[in-house]
């Protein structure tokens, strides 16, 4: 009977078997997006044009031309509220015309509230914008409650905040509510808060877990403010030291940068807010030209296109991207969001109704008449 022997292993051959089977995983996870890329690619060609509604940034979209001349670029550049209208007319007539819309805040609380949009998230398909960790934050900005629908690109940190720096030690102010310690009385101004132009900036401290109603009302209701509607008349009563601090002083940038003694009041422990600006991305709807769209949208938000939107989009002011891996060497850095910086995010649903806002500062207006 003969010995049944079991033959030898060549382990060189098992490891390179190992070796193909490991590549040939790994090819196929990344073929998958590769490939429904190209298929979007080439049907995206063979629609030929995309149309894109914006209200911000126009300038940065003309690199998309040159690497994607199949594609037609057809843009319409307003104000937002222009093209809410615009698109609300043409809907009415039957007619859908845009693809992507990008228009600040107004993508969700015109366009998404009335359901004129279709989800965003699913036409990601590059890998690097699906990243979060590509992101602030390691994570994606939307605007909609259900993270779907309103992308945020661009992030705007801010302080409502300004101090005459020969009459307020800012080592001495920790917290907002030392704002309203009454040495403070009768010695600040504020740009009109009844109107709508400051909402935002009313909305991080009505909203602010650890501000709220009760600081407006310290703030606007018992210091006695004066109250103005030129930003520049209340940011030179700052700088020549009528007031010590300032509430929504427009221009002290440009007085900062001139070497008068303002600045900005950014170290109070609740941190200070950030805005999308106009930098917000949607699909709309019954949209004429999707696979172009899917396109754009990816080159858009894409390492190269957040760069292109850095550099050209506003060359005097240019707009931070929400991208972290992109360099940040031309915004200034006020205008960052830093890492470790507290910020409290005035663009989530939760935070952006101006309304009940806008009615508190009226009221405390009407008593100090």
């Amino acid at each position: 009977m003969k010995n049944l022997r079991t033959p030898k292993l060549n382990f060189k051959t098992v490891a390179l078997g190992f070796c193909f089977l490991s590549f040939s995983a790994a090819a196929s996870a990344q073929s998958g997006w590769e490939q429904e890329w190209d298929k979007t690619l080439r049907a995206a060609k063979k629609e030929g044009q995309v149309v894109v509604y914006i209200s911000n940034y126009e300038p940065s979209l003309e690199p998309f031309r040159k690497e994607y001349p199949e594609i037609k670029l057809v843009y319409v550049n307003d104000r937002g509220t222009e093209l809410m209208n615009r698109i609300a007319a043409e809907r009415r007539a039957g007619k859908y015309i845009a693809d992507v819309v990008s228009a600040g805040a107004l993508n969700y609380n015109v366009l998404h509230k009335a359901k004129a949009l279709d989800p965003i998230k699913p036409a990601f398909i590059l890998p690097e914008v699906k990243d979060v960790s590509k992101w602030w934050g390691n994570k994606h900005l939307y605007l909609d409650p259900e993270n779907n629908y309103v992308f945020g690109y661009v992030g705007y940190p801010s302080s409502p905040l300004y101090y005459n720096t020969q009459l307020v030690n800012a080592a001495e102010l920790k917290s907002h509510w030392d704002l309203v310690n009454p040495k403070w009385k009768g010695k600040t101004v504020s740009y009109d808060p009844t109107l709508p132009v400051v909402a935002m900036a009313l909305q991080f401290f009505y909203y602010h877990p650890e501000l709220g109603p009760e600081f407006m009302k310290g703030f606007f209701g018992t210091m006695e403010p004066t109250i103005g509607r030129d930003f520049r008349q209340i940011t030179d009563g700052l700088a020549n030291g009528k007031f010590a601090i300032c509430f929504a002083c427009r221009d002290a940038p440009k007085a900062k940068k001139q070497g008068l003694p303002v600045e900005n009041l950014t170290s109070l422990k609740e941190g200070t807010y950030f805005t999308v600006g106009g930098g917000t991305i949607s699909l709309l709807n019954n949209l004429p030209h999707p696979n172009a769209a899917k396109v754009f949208v990816n080159w858009f938000l894409s390492r190269k296109g957040q760069m292109a939107l850095q550099k050209l989009g506003r060359p005097d002011d240019p707009p931070n991207s929400m991208r972290i891996d992109i360099p940040k060497d031309d915004i200034p850095r006020e205008t960052q969001l830093l890492k470790g910086g507290k910020y409290f995010d005035v663009t989530r649903p939760e935070a952006s109704d101006a309304a009940p806002v806008l009615k508190l500062a009226r009221d405390l207006m009407s008593r100090s008449r």
